[in-house]
């Protein structure tokens, strides 16, 4: 009788009777699958944590060395890209006048409402409001005139060297009679770039500001 009709004759209910040399092999089977089935519960599941965190680890320094690479790949192009930046913001800076240029610049757009044929009813300039590097000063201003003048101011102010922009537009018959000349209300917006001293004297205005309010916060808690 060969192996296989050894196999097929055996009495699975009374394992008793086996031969020898099969009763061993089917416990080394079912030792071999009880030792992968408590691998499995033991080992695998407790460590399969730590496995799922390493690959999330592996897969973020992946993208960080493709975010490295393709910077370093591109360093050329972003030197050219910053200077090109520098250069666009010092041009706009250039024309943004110092506090010296100021009154002239101010007594060019009032001359470029008078140059247009306009009459000046009201030229007041505003408080001055202070940003991260540059001032705002805002201008009110009144003037009369027809359509026509109205768009010579307009295209004049365009043509300052100094960046004016206007704001709060408002255009409206100057008498009820009068429906050729027109009043025209606006506030005209001029800038200016703070030196280094006004930039280091606004910070610190900032700061002893966020203090004010931390103290305040903590004081009310």
């Amino acid at each position: 009788m060969n192996l296989i009709e050894e196999l097929r004759a055996l009495d699975p209910s009374d394992p008793g009777r086996w031969p020898l040399p099969i009763r061993i092999g089917a416990v080394a089977v079912w030792f071999v699958v009880l030792a992968l089935v408590l691998s499995y519960v033991f080992v695998w599941q407790n460590q399969r944590p730590e496995l799922q965190r390493f690959e999330a680890d592996e897969q973020k320094l992946r993208g960080e060395f493709r975010d490295k690479h393709a910077k370093a790949v591109n360093l050329e192009v972003y030197k050219q890209q910053l200077a090109d930046i520098e250069r666009s913001f010092g041009a706009m800076l250039r024309q943004l006048p110092g506090k010296t240029e100021v009154p002239n610049l101010l007594v060019d757009i009032s001359q470029t409402g008078l140059a247009a044929g306009l009459e000046e009813k009201l030229f007041q300039p505003q408080a001055e409001q202070k940003k991260d590097f540059y001032a705002e000063l805002p201008i009110k201003i009144r003037l009369t005139g027809n359509y026509h003048e109205f768009g010579a101011f307009v295209s004049g102010i365009a043509a300052l060297p100094r960046i004016v922009t206007l704001h709060d537009i408002s255009i409206k018959p100057d008498s009820k009679d009068a429906y050729d000349v027109l009043t025209l209300d606006l506030t005209a917006k001029t800038y200016r770039y703070l030196d280094e001293e006004e930039v280091a004297a606004a910070e610190t205005q900032r700061r002893e500001a966020d203090k004010g309010r931390r103290k305040s916060s903590g004081g009310g808690a």
